[in-house]
C-alpha cells in the first residue's frame, strides 16, 4: 500500500479522536468551542479526502476501507461523549438509531463483499446528505452554548433528529437494494 494525501486526510481524522476526547474533557472554558473545531475540522477532510482521491486519481482499497471507518468512530465517539454528558432519552434515542444504523449498514457492506455484490449498496446521495447534517448537528451540539439569540444546543439537537430519520431512511435504501440477495441466501 501506498500512502498518499487522501490516505494521509483519513488517517489523520483517526488520529484527531483522542485529541478530541482529551480536549472534550479539559476543564477550560473553551474546550466545547475547540471540540466543535476539531470536528468541524474532520468533517471537512471527510470530505476532501474524497474529493481529492477522485482529482488526483489515487482511489484505492485502503482508502475505501478506511474512510467510513474513520467516519463512524469519529461519529460514535462524539455520540458517546454528547450521551454522557446529556443522558436523557430524547438525546439517547438518535444517538442508538445512529449508531445502530452505522453497525447494521457496516455489517451488511461486509456481507455484500463477501458474497460478490457490494456495489448493490454503494453509497447513495441520502446518506451522503444524512451525513452532513450529521456532522452540522454535531458541531453545533459540540459548542452548545447560544451565539447570540442562535439557540446552538436545540439547533443541534432538531438537526441530529433529522439526521436519524435520514439514517433510518438510507439504511431502508440500502436493505430494498440488498433484498434480493438476502432472499436468495434463505
Amino acid at each position: 500500500m501506498r500512502w498518499n494525501l487522501p490516505n494521509l486526510l483519513t488517517s489523520l481524522r483517526i488520529l484527531l479522536i483522542p485529541v478530541f476526547v482529551l480536549v472534550y474533557y479539559l476543564p477550560f472554558q473553551g474546550a466545547r468551542a475547540a471540540c466543535a473545531v476539531l470536528f468541524a475540522i474532520a468533517s471537512a477532510t471527510d470530505w476532501l479526502d474524497g474529493f481529492l482521491a477522485r482529482r488526483l486519481g489515487q482511489t484505492s482499497h485502503f482508502g475505501a476501507f478506511l474512510d467510513p471507518v474513520a467516519d463512524k468512530l469519529m461519529v460514535a465517539v462524539t455520540l458517546v461523549l454528547l450521551v454522557q454528558d446529556d443522558p436523557h432519552f430524547v438525546f439517547v434515542l438518535p444517538a442508538m438509531v445512529i449508531i445502530g444504523r452505522e453497525i447494521a449498514i457496516s455489517a451488511l457492506r461486509e456481507w455484500m463483499a463477501h458474497i460478490g455484490k457490494r456495489m448493490r449498496v454503494a453509497v447513495t446521495v441520502v446518506a451522503k446528505f444524512k451525513t452532513a447534517v450529521q456532522m452540522a448537528a454535531l458541531v453545533l451540539l459540540l459548542y452548545k452554548y447560544p451565539i447570540g439569540p442562535f439557540p446552538t444546543y436545540t439547533v443541534g439537537l432538531l438537526l441530529l433528529y433529522v439526521a436519524a430519520v435520514l439514517t433510518l431512511w438510507s439504511m431502508f435504501v440500502y436493505l430494498r437494494a440488498a433484498w434480493p440477495a438476502i432472499g436468495a441466501e434463505r
